[in-house]
C-alpha cells in the first residue's frame, strides 16, 4: 500500500482529500502546519508528497527543498499560488506536478496514479539479494523472498535511504520506534544482527557498525541495475 502524506492547512479540503485517498486504498497521513510535516517526514519514508505552498508556518517551497535533499521522493503541489513564477519554481525544484487551485477531485486521483505509476520502483542489492523498499521484502538468489519484521525493515531502510551518512542509535530509535515505550540502544543492536542474518552479512560488509555512534549502509544505493 502506497505511503502518502499530505501536506494542506485547509482542515475542509485536507478532510476531504484524506477521507478520498484512504478510499482509493492509500495510507495517508496529514498535516497542516510545516513543522508537522518536517516531523512525518522524520517518522518514516513516503511514496508521494502532496504539498500546498502557502503554509501557516513557512513556505511549501522550503518543504519541498529539504525532501529533495534527500532519497528521491515525488512531489506533487497543490496550491492557490498558481502564478508562472510559482510555477516554474515548483517544477526547477523537481516536483512531478503543480495543479492549481481549484481543482477536480478526480483529475487529482488520476495525477496521483500516474505519478506513482511512472516513479522508480526503490530496489537496491546487497551481493546477490534484492532488497525492495517498497514490498519491504529480500529476495534471494534462488528466488526466495524473506520479509523481515516490519520494524527490523524500517531499520534497514532508514539506513539504505540515508547513505553513505552514519546514522546514530539515537536516531533509529526516534524514526524507527518513535514513541514506543522502553527502546534502547540494545533494540537497535538485536535489530541490525536479525538483519544481518538475513542478508547474510556476518563480517558488517553491508551494515557498518561504527563505535560509539550507530551503523552505516555500505551496499549498493543503486535502484536500476539490471537484474
Amino acid at each position: 500500500m502506497k505511503r502518502l502524506l499530505l501536506v494542506e492547512d485547509d482542515r475542509s479540503l485536507g478532510a476531504t482529500l484524506t477521507e478520498r485517498l484512504a478510499k482509493e486504498s492509500f495510507t495517508v497521513a496529514w498535516a497542516q502546519t510545516l513543522t508537522r510535516a518536517e516531523a512525518e517526514l522524520a517518522r518514516q519514508s513516503w511514496d508521494l508528497i502532496i504539498l500546498d505552498l502557502g503554509l501557516p508556518d513557512g513556505s511549501g517551497f522550503t518543504l519541498a527543498r529539504k525532501i529533495k535533499s534527500g532519497p528521491a521522493t515525488p512531489i506533487v503541489f497543490i496550491t492557490a499560488l498558481n502564478s508562472a513564477e510559482n510555477r516554474l519554481t515548483g517544477f526547477e525544484m523537481g516536483a512531478e506536478e503543480f495543479i492549481p487551485k481549484p481543482f477536480h477531485l478526480k483529475e487529482l486521483l488520476i495525477r496521483v496514479r500516474r505519478v506513482l505509476e511512472t516513479a522508480p520502483r526503490r530496489v537496491v542489492f546487497c551481493g546477490a539479494k534484492r532488497i525492495d523498499l517498497e514490498a519491504m521484502c529480500i529476495g534471494h538468489e534462488d528466488g526466495r523472498r524473506e520479509y523481515p519484521a516490519s520494524r527490523d525493515f524500517r531499520v534497514l531502510r532508514l539506513l539504505v535511504e540515508s547513505a553513505p551518512r552514519v546514522v546514530s542509535r539515537d536516531e533509529i530509535l526516534d524514526r524507527a520506534w518513535g514513541e514506543d515505550k522502553f527502546p534502547s540502544s540494545r533494540t537497535v543492536d538485536n535489530a541490525v544482527v536479525r538483519l544481518r542474518q538475513v542478508l547474510e552479512d556476518g563480517d558488517g560488509r553491508f551494515i557498518r557498525s561504527v563505535r560509539g555512534v550507530g551503523y552505516q549502509w555500505v551496499g549498493d544505493t543503486e535502484s536500476d541495475r539490471n537484474e
